[in-house]
């Protein structure tokens, strides 16, 4: 079973050059949960996961795990317990798809230690779980967009991490396996406790998969919780600059936003035809 590990943001701040990109940020990710971070494009989501992972240092502010700055810990101690899969990753020209899986499992391997059978069956494990098997021996540069997103998501499953971040993971992927990664991500945190970040481009989707969400607007964490909490016509408005009505999935029971534009907003005299 995983450990639930603490993960949180104090007074962060982050940027490049001379533009700030996320300004004194307070946050806590609620351990063995599934948190979404949602807001406009160019906010901050894909910054602040960066920063969580230690890829960005803090201009001010700190990202602490269990207590420790990220900032501070070696590399190696930090990828046992948090994995992330970035939002472009990109493949050494011309390797196969098994030894890609495989550098998921760098972290767990010593100086001198050498891949034994743990490896193997984690490799084989995620290449099961995320349908990449039959890929195993092809190239990665021979695959098509969203058998690679798969991949690259075998890879973060193969190190075994109890904090997982994704930057959009459903990114190149259709509808069905869109769905399909999401319910894979939730299996995931229900079998083994796995805390999973990730930054969705799609509200709706972030409303029905996330036990909780952090909605970023212009550099600041404008709303947290719950879905049911969280997305409201007002947060729609404040974070996307968008009109929208929320009604109740009639899926998942969890909220749903429709957008509104200028074309499609019925008048009151159809609405209320239709209704007899």
């Amino acid at each position: 079973m995983t450990t639930h590990h603490s993960l949180a943001a104090e007074g962060l701040s982050l940027g490049y050059g001379d533009r700030t990109v996320i300004d004194s940020l307070d946050l806590v990710v609620p351990p063995g949960r599934i948190t979404a971070i949602v807001g406009a494009n160019a906010c901050g989501k894909s910054t602040l996961l960066r920063s969580m992972s230690r890829l960005l240092a803090p201009r001010t502010g700190r990202v602490v795990l269990d207590g420790k700055e990220v900032h501070r810990m070696p590399a190696r101690q930090l990828a046992r317990t948090l994995g992330l899969l970035p939002q472009s990753p990109v493949a050494p020209e011309g390797i196969i798809v098994g030894d890609l899986v495989g550098r998921g499992r760098h972290p767990h391997q010593g100086m001198f230690s050498r891949w034994n059978a743990e490896d193997d069956a984690a490799v084989a494990a995620a290449l099961e779980t995320t349908g990449t098997t039959p890929l195993a021996d092809r190239a990665m540069d021979e695959l098509s967009g969203g058998q690679r997103q798969r991949v690259w998501i075998a890879m973060a499953l193969a190190q075994h991490t109890d904090i997982l971040l994704l930057d959009e993971p459903t990114t190149f992927l259709d509808a069905s396996h869109q769905v399909e990664v999401l319910d894979l991500l939730t299996d995931l945190n229900q079998a083994r406790g796995t805390t999973v970040v990730m930054v969705l481009h799609d509200l709706n989707l972030a409303a029905r998969y996330a036990d909780h969400i952090l909605a970023l607007a212009e550099g600041r964490l404008h709303a947290s919780g719950p879905p049911a909490e969280v997305l409201s016509e007002d947060t729609v408005r404040a974070v996307f600059g968008l009109d929208s009505r929320i009604i109740e999935d009639p899926v998942s029971g969890r909220p749903l936003m429709l957008p509104i534009g200028r074309h499609h907003v019925r008048p009151p005299q159809a609405a209320s035809s239709a209704g007899r």
